[in-house]
């Protein structure tokens, strides 16, 4: 089976690259943009030699995306934009991901595509606080509301699943949780809390994190991908032994760095949204609306969070949380020093 991979020099991506080379397949195509670092792709190289075939392109050109998909059975879709300015997420995440469903129809035959999706795209701001966030969870109704990554997540995910339906392209859709390992962007997500004004506001308290190791995360793409019958369905990805915002802020504390603190309980960071949204309206915008209260009910109201369609597949974690943190607060103690 001939696999694309697209993002495939990014942090989860080159964990996937990884994956499939030591499951024994071979000429794995990389799709890399030109001038992006591909160290992790040369290490990957030298650790499974043949191993992996460098496609240099961007998605945002519909001729690399044709060229990309010569041979191809599978494609495992991860590029996305995950910052910048929002016309440059909004061209980088949905409009690249068109370009290569079209160039996916113009092959007129079947290609299998594993869509990388995120828990962004749920609408969890109206449930009660416990729910457990599955994959018939409902999706983002108030895109707009929420930070630009989830909106454009959500539209990029909306925009495969017309495909999909309209066009027969079979998709699979894999919604991971919060993904964090070596080489990952953040130490501390923001579902444990922000910095701001050189103080931590730990917002999360004793909410469970929706936490899944690069690998594991990896793992799970790679399984879905193996699946025919995964065609329609959308799989969360989360770890069996999560932990809660509290303890992962302890344990980052005891590690890494012994960051200073402010507990805000979930009512007070309410209130705090609230002031931040009057103080918007009659500023005319002048304070960015950092907090409101649709935010803060998607971010820290409190949720859990189920895999069960995942493992019903075949998958298992490879990586403990235990070890994962280790890992991760390892990696961090080395970027710090």
């Amino acid at each position: 089976m001939k696999i694309l991979v697209t993002g495939a020099n990014g942090f989860l991506g080159s964990a996937l690259v990884r994956r499939l080379c030591a499951r024994g397949l071979k000429g794995i195509r990389c799709l890399v943009r030109p001038g992006s670092d591909r160290s992790r792709l040369d290490a990957i190289e030298k650790e499974y030699p043949g191993s992996i075939e460098l496609c240099i392109g961007t998605l945002n050109r519909p001729s690399d995306c044709v060229r990309a998909l010569e041979g191809v059975d599978l494609v495992q879709h991860l590029a996305a934009a995950t910052g910048g300015a929002p016309a440059d997420m909004f061209q980088n995440s949905v409009v690249a991901t068109k370009n290569l469903l079209e160039a996916m129809l113009a092959e007129k035959r079947e290609i299998r595509l594993v869509f990388c999706s995120s828990f962004a795209v749920y609408g969890v701001a109206d449930l009660p606080r416990g729910t457990v966030v599955d994959e018939e969870t409902p999706i983002e109704a108030n895109p707009t509301q929420r930070d630009m990554y989830s909106h454009t997540k959500l539209r990029q995910e909306q925009l495969v699943w017309r495909y999909h339906r309209e066009h027969r392209i079979p998709t699979a859709f894999v919604r991971p949780g919060v993904i964090y390992g070596p080489g990952g962007g953040s130490a501390i997500s923001a579902r444990v809390g922000l910095n701001l004004f050189g103080i931590f506001l730990h917002l999360g308290r004793n909410n469970v994190l929706p936490l899944t190791f690069v690998d594991n995360c990896a793992e799970a793409l790679a399984v879905v991908g193996e699946h025919p019958e995964s065609n329609g369905q959308a799989y969360n990805v989360v770890d069996d032994d999560l932990l809660g915002a509290k303890e992962y802020l302890s344990r980052y504390r005891a590690h890494v760095a012994k960051l200073r603190y402010l507990t805000l309980p979930f009512f007070a960071t309410r209130l705090l949204s609230l002031a931040v949204e009057r103080y918007y309206d009659h500023s005319g915008g002048q304070l960015p609306a950092i907090f409101t209260r649709y935010k803060t009910d998607s971010q820290w109201k409190g949720n859990r969070f189920s895999n069960a369609k995942l493992k019903a597949l075949g998958w298992e974690p490879l990586v403990s949380t235990d070890e994962g943190l280790e890992r991760h607060f390892a990696y961090r103690r080395e970027l710090a020093a």
